[in-house]
């Protein structure tokens, strides 16, 4: 599957941050759709599934965990990928993340370039 091909979706409540994804996963030849907190991600994921999210932990409304949770209880959605982004460090957190199903972890302050070579071995690995 070509980059073009893959849809990813990415929600982050910063918008800067939110910015720099979408930057570099378009940049990357990704499509991505972006959102700006867990409420509009999910919407979004359930409309038109993609390949991949991108979600922050810590956004209002819906958390990237919360958001992780209902897609991993999703029978039409458990194969997107979802890896989430966040400052929470601790292995705790680390812990929940993976426990609660995701692909990958991502610690924020993060490398653009990490962030695109580990959406590339998800997709990568998932075909």
């Amino acid at each position: 599957m070509t980059p073009t091909a893959v849809q990813v979706v990415v929600a982050d409540d910063d918008d800067d941050i939110r910015d720099l994804v979408e930057l570099k996963l378009t940049q990357s030849g990704y499509t991505v759709r972006a959102c700006a907190n867990g409420v509009e991600a999910l919407d979004e994921i359930r409309r038109d599934p993609p390949t991949l999210a991108v979600l922050d932990v810590m956004m209002p409304g819906l958390s990237g965990i919360d958001v992780l949770r209902e897609v991993r209880a999703d029978e039409a959605l458990k194969g997107v990928l979802v890896v989430l982004l966040t400052a929470r460090s601790r292995d705790t957190d680390v812990d929940m993340g993976f426990s609660t199903g995701a692909d990958d972890y991502l610690i924020k302050p993060f490398s653009p370039r990490e962030l695109v070579h580990r959406v590339s071995a998800l997709v990568s690995r998932s075909q």
